[in-house]
């Protein structure tokens, strides 16, 4: 949905990857089904802007031109409109081990390349006139996979993503970009390390890459990389990485590396009493990966997941706080033992949304189905309805923007 301040366009929307579906058939039946029931609990009268979920299989599956028209006919049947796309996870997302294997094929592949360049052409049909569209991805590769040859390969193919949406626009008038997303022990995680990456890897190499390619010069070279290629802030990766969302998206600008999409999600922070960790065991799964940061008077330690940063805490000679990579929903200020960092979402981080810092915004909670029964106590349309509605509440405030409805179910919720 389209919420604007002064003329701002802001595209709103959720992800669709809480839904489980590997298939186009698959995903059809999420838009006609729970994402519907979202729009129609929102009582939301206009065109509805989605975040699609594309996995390899259902990208397959859409290279058959009736399943491209039957796409845009299901969009269309249902007053919806795509203007993003999470273009992260390649393979099953859900119901099965995946963990590290989220990062692969990472962007040192041919098969990562592939893969978003036909999420871009579809996108590209898609788009309603005047609307960029954004694809959020790997954020290069997992930092334990990180060789040279490997970055030099990365570096080559996210310019060729760019070179190709480039000639994409020119053919076809409609712009897509890609949105690197930041994620604790990847490549680019913390936004020092974002920045620094992207000025070496994309700018410095892929320019480079650009040049041998195409010719031209290393300033033509880099607009099109700057144009075609930025981030996608996610605030929970920050947060369970302790920084600051507004300070990072400041960062970002300040060094004109564009913020094509935020992710508005929040993470668990635990104190390390007994309850604190008895709760926090309760979110370990066997389905994701839970980085983890241990926080204390006297340092800042990062786990690959949660089992690790658990037996560390149980270790602790003082008292700290656990942050862990599981996306719980907005509507939850927290429960025994633990709050919601969605507590750093100040009005200044809202006022810098809501300023147009990045022309969309998505609730991300892909995790609903494995977080503690309690934090489950309204279905996913109902859950997702109430994020929708806080991060309006939240943008509201800023003044500008229409509060939405009392009845939409933008109130904090208790663990059940």
């Amino acid at each position: 949905m389209q919420v604007n301040r002064d003329g701002t366009p802001l595209h709103l929307t959720y992800c669709l990857n809480i839904h489980p579906g590997e298939t186009w058939a698959a995903q059809r039946a999420v838009i006609t089904g729970p994402a519907t029931a979202v729009r129609e609990r929102l009582g939301w009268a206009e065109p509805f802007g989605l975040g699609l979920r594309l996995g390899a299989q259902a990208v397959a599956d859409l290279q058959a031109p009736e399943a491209r028209l039957d796409l845009a006919e299901t969009l269309a049947s249902g007053d919806f409109y795509a203007f993003t796309i999470n273009g992260f996870p390649y393979g099953t997302f859900h119901g099965t081990r995946v963990k590290e294997a989220v990062y692969a094929p990472d962007w040192s592949t041919p098969e990562r390349l592939t893969y978003t360049l036909r999420l871009a052409a579809i996108l590209a049909e898609l788009l309603p006139a005047g609307v960029t569209g954004s694809i959020s991805t790997v954020p290069g590769t997992y930092r334990a996979w990180a060789t040279p040859d490997r970055l030099e390969a990365l570096a080559a193919n996210l310019a060729a993503a760019a070179l190709d949406l480039a000639d994409l626009e020119e053919r076809r008038g409609r712009r897509v970009v890609l949105a690197l997303e930041p994620e604790p022990d990847c490549l680019w995680d913390e936004t020092a390390l974002t920045i620094d990456g992207f000025e070496e890897v994309i700018l410095r190499r892929g320019a480079a890459w650009l040049q041998r390619r195409r010719g031209g010069s290393r300033e033509a070279a880099e607009a099109i990389l700057r144009r075609h290629l930025g981030v996608c802030l996610d605030t929970c990766h920050q947060a369970v990485l302790g920084e600051d969302p507004s300070a990072a998206l400041q960062a970002l600008q300040s060094r004109g590396i564009a913020v094509n999409k935020i992710q508005i999600s929040a993470a668990p922070c635990f104190q390390t009493s007994p309850e604190g960790l008895k709760q926090a065991s309760r979110f370990q799964d066997g389905c994701y990966l839970h980085q983890s940061t241990l926080i204390t008077a006297s340092a800042r330690r990062r786990y690959a997941d949660l089992p690790e940063a658990l037996a560390a805490a149980h270790a602790l000679a003082e008292p700290g706080e656990l942050r862990t990579h599981m996306h719980i929903p907005l509507v939850l200020a927290g429960g025994p033992g633990y709050i919601s960092s969605r507590q750093g979402l100040d009005l200044a981080f809202w006022k810098i949304v809501a300023g147009g810092v990045a022309p969309h915004v998505e609730v991300e909670t892909y995790t609903f189905d494995v977080l503690p029964p309690e934090l489950r106590g309204q279905t996913a349309v109902e859950s997702i309805a109430g994020e929708l509605s806080w991060v309006r509440c939240q943008l509201a405030a800023t003044g500008g923007i229409p509060a939405p409805p009392a009845s939409s179910g933008a109130g904090d919720r208790a663990p059940a």
